[in-house]
C-alpha cells in the first residue's frame, strides 16, 4: 500500500466533500497559526454544514414517553430473562461511556484542533453526549433499576470494563496536561486517538447494543428505549461521519503522519476492536435471541470494520461482504411523519431528521 497521497484519500459519505487544495490555505485542522476564535470566513464547511444539522436534530430524552416501557418491565411475562440481560446490559455499558466520549472531547481532542469551525462541532458534539447519558439516566430511572449495578457495571462486568480499557489510552494521551502537538510523533498520536474513537469507539463498539435494542424495538418491545437509541445511534453517525471527515483532511494536510507503519498499528487495533465487541456480543447474548446470535453479531461488527477501513483510506481488513442485519437500513429512514416505533408524531423545527449519509447499518 503507498503512502497517502491526495487521490487516495477517502472522505466520508456524508454531502461535504473534501477539496484537497484546502491545505494550502491559512487554516490548519492541527498546528494551525491563525486565530482560533476567528470562525469566518469559512475554510471547512463540511465541519459547518454538520454543526448546522446537528443543531437541526436536536432532542431530549423526557420527549419520549416510557410508560409502555415500564409495564412491560414491570410484568413478570413481559420479557423474557435473556432480553432483560440485552437491556441491562446495554446501559451498564453506555452509561460510562458517552461519559468517556465527552471528557475525550472537551478534555482532549478540543484542545488540540485548531480550526474554529471544527472546534465548533466538537462543542455540539459534546453536549450531544451529555444528552445521551441523560437518556441512559432517564431509561434506568423510569424502569426502576438498581443504579448503582447499573453505573458500576464498567468496574464489574469483564465485557464492558475491558472495552473501556482499550479506550482510555487514548484519552489519557489527548488529556495529558504536557501532550502538546507539532512533532512527527505526537501528531501521529492524536491522529491515532481521533481514528480509535471515530472509527472504532462511536464506529464500531456501540453498534451491538444499538441492533439489540432497535430488535425489541421491532418486536413491540422496549419501544420507548429503542426510540432513544434511534435517535441516539442517528446522533453517532452523524459524530463518526464528522470524525472521518476530520481524519482526512488531517492526512490531507500531514501526509507524511499515514506511514505503512502507521496503518499496520490501525490494522492491530482494527482486529483488537473487533475482538472486544465480539466478546460483548457474547457476553450480553448466551443464546439465540431476538432472532439473534453472537456469530451473526461477528460477521456484522467485521461488515462494519471494512467499511470504517475503507472510508478512512485503508484496505478492508476482514473482506466481509455481507451485512447479515439488512434491516438496519430501515431504522435510519426518519423522513416520515410517525417514527418507526409509531410511539408519538416526530417534528424537529422545520426540517426532516438529517443523518447526513450514514453507511454503517445499510
Amino acid at each position: 500500500m503507498r503512502d497517502c497521497d491526495e487521490d487516495q484519500v477517502v472522505p466520508s459519505s456524508g454531502s461535504a466533500q473534501i477539496d484537497p487544495g484546502e491545505h494550502r490555505l491559512t487554516k490548519r485542522i492541527i498546528n494551525g497559526k491563525t486565530d482560533i476564535n476567528q470562525l469566518m470566513p469559512f475554510q471547512y464547511t463540511w465541519a459547518w454544514e454538520k454543526y448546522l444539522a446537528g443543531c437541526a436534530n436536536h432532542w431530549m430524552p423526557q420527549e419520549v414517553n416510557m410508560q409502555r416501557d415500564v409495564e412491560l418491565w414491570k410484568s413478570p411475562t413481559g420479557l423474557t430473562d435473556d432480553e432483560r440481560r440485552i437491556v441491562e446490559r446495554n446501559l451498564g455499558f453506555f452509561v460510562t461511556a458517552d461519559s468517556l466520549a465527552a471528557n475525550n472531547i472537551v478534555l482532549g481532542t478540543y484542545r488540540h484542533i485548531t480550526a474554529p469551525e471544527c472546534r465548533l462541532y466538537l462543542l455540539r458534539q459534546a453536549f450531544e453526549e451529555a444528552i445521551h447519558t441523560h437518556a441512559y439516566q432517564y431509561i434506568v430511572e423510569s424502569l426502576g433499576l438498581d443504579e448503582r449495578a447499573i453505573f458500576n457495571a464498567y468496574h464489574e462486568v469483564d465485557s464492558i470494563r475491558d472495552k473501556d480499557q482499550f479506550l482510555i489510552p487514548f484519552i489519557d494521551t489527548l488529556t495529558d496536561p504536557a501532550f502538546v502537538t507539532g512533532t512527527f510523533e505526537n501528531d501521529q498520536k492524536l491522529l491515532r486517538s481521533i481514528i480509535v474513537f471515530a472509527c472504532l469507539m462511536e464506529g464500531l463498539f456501540f453498534y451491538v447494543g444499538f441492533t439489540q435494542i432497535l430488535a425489541l424495538g421491532r418486536q413491540n418491545k422496549m419501544t420507548g428505549a429503542a426510540e432513544q437509541y434511534l435517535y441516539i445511534l442517528r446522533d453517532e453517525s452523524m459524530h463518526c461521519n464528522f470524525g472521518i471527515d476530520l481524519i482526512n483532511t488531517i492526512k490531507i494536510e500531514n501526509p507524511h503522519l499515514w506511514t505503512s507503519k502507521f496503518r499496520d498499528d490501525l490494522v492491530v487495533l482494527f482486529h483488537q476492536a473487533v475482538e472486544l465487541e465480539s466478546r460483548y456480543a457474547e457476553d450480553t447474548m448466551p443464546r439465540g435471541v431476538l432472532g439473534l446470535n453472537a456469530q451473526m453479531f461477528k460477521e456484522y461488527l467485521r461488515f462494519i470494520a471494512d467499511r470504517r477501513a475503507v472510508q478512512i483510506g485503508l484496505e478492508p481488513i476482514f473482506a466481509q461482504t455481507e451485512n447479515p442485519f439488512p434491516w438496519m437500513s430501515e431504522m435510519i429512514d426518519l423522513k416520515k411523519e410517525r417514527n418507526f416505533f409509531e410511539t408519538r408524531v416526530t417534528e424537529y423545527q422545520t426540517r426532516a431528521l438529517d443523518w447526513g449519509d450514514c453507511e454503517a447499518c445499510q
